[in-house]
């Protein structure tokens, strides 16, 4: 996040503050984040901060009305292969509906829900066949054709969400700062770290996947991974730690001995593909990594047990909530 300046130049400081909003009638917790200039002792937000704050707010309204996340609406369009006006012409919805849900307006509760009913390919082929007379005959015969392919390709996407809910044991939503939750996705972000840092013990491994999605989280007021961390006695862990490095044969794993004691080690065992990765996620990863990479594991460790989020909850081995990411202090 780009920190202003005050008249004299000097970065403004930093104000994280609790707040209580309403959005659409409910009321919701967030962090709200603005820049406090001491000399004037005047307090401002910028378009970024207020992107964070709106994040945090609507994100936690999508989850209790079951409403699709603006990534799931933008893949939903890309699998049929149609334009924004082409959807919101076959759901029913004003000429350019779909595409401000692409940029982030929430839809209705209504709308929220056509839009998750046409995830499934067999229901969006009869809203396809309803509209056919909008459409024309050969733009009817591709569009049809495409969705058919994808009901071809549901066996294959059961088994990815298996995969998933095999994966991250707290489903999308607060506890995991709201990330897309792929097995893919968390594939080659291990990937892409073990490039980055080189052979990396799975301990220092956990330490880094918890920077990354807090520091997303305070950043973007959205995660990366799609896991869920818990306070244990040794630092923040992603929940199923032990399970996410060997789910992966591309994760290369063997043991070191250090100091008398058999330790973890990861490699990657081949290129990550970054293309399902946005230029500000890849930016946020990059930042942890040149952070961290230095650093042994050990080091690593004592620097995630001065952070809040790890010491306000260890005693209890709770899971951390992310809203404890404005807290950060190794970042």
């Amino acid at each position: 996040m780009k920190i202003p300046t005050s008249s004299t130049g000097e970065p403004l400081r930093i104000v994280y503050e609790p707040d209580r909003l309403t959005f659409r009638g409910e009321k919701y917790n967030c962090v709200h984040i603005a820049f406090r200039d001491d000399g004037s002792d005047e307090t401002f937000t910028t378009t970024e901060s207020d992107s964070i704050w709106y994040n945090q707010l609507t994100n936690q309204y999508r989850e209790k009305h079951g409403i699709p996340y603006r990534d799931e609406i933008v893949d939903l369009r890309e699998r049929y292969g149609l334009s924004a006006s082409k959807m919101s012409l076959i759901l029913g919805f004003g000429t350019n509906q779909y595409r401000l849900y692409e940029e982030g307006e929430v839809p209705s509760e209504s709308n929220g829900k056509m839009i998750r009913s046409a995830m499934n390919p067999k229901v969006f082929l009869d809203l396809v066949q309803s509209s056919r007379h909008q459409l024309a005959q050969k733009e009817f015969v591709r569009i049809s054709s495409r969705v058919e392919e994808a009901i071809a390709q549901m066996q294959h996407w059961r088994e990815e969400r298996k995969e998933a809910e095999r994966l991250f044991f707290s489903g999308r939503g607060l506890a995991n700062g709201f990330a897309p939750q792929s097995s893919a996705r968390l594939k080659n972000l291990l990937l892409y770290v073990l490039e980055k840092m080189g052979e990396t013990f799975q301990t220092k491994m956990n330490k880094i996947l918890f920077y990354i999605d807090f520091l997303s989280y305070r950043e973007r007021g959205i995660a990366i991974s799609g896991l869920a961390y818990q306070a244990i006695e040794f630092g923040p862990v992603p929940q199923r730690w032990d399970r996410i490095y060997s789910a992966f044969d591309e994760v290369q794993q063997q043991f070191r001995l250090v100091q008398g004691q058999e330790c973890l080690s990861l490699l990657a065992g081949e290129k990550a593909d970054m293309s399902r990765f946005s230029a500000e996620e890849i930016a946020i990863i990059d930042q942890v990594c040149v952070r961290l990479r230095d650093l042994t594991s050990r080091e690593v460790s004592e620097l995630s047990h001065g952070e809040p989020a790890w010491k306000e909850h260890v005693t209890r081995t709770e899971i951390i909530p992310y809203s404890e990411a404005f807290s950060l202090a190794g970042m």
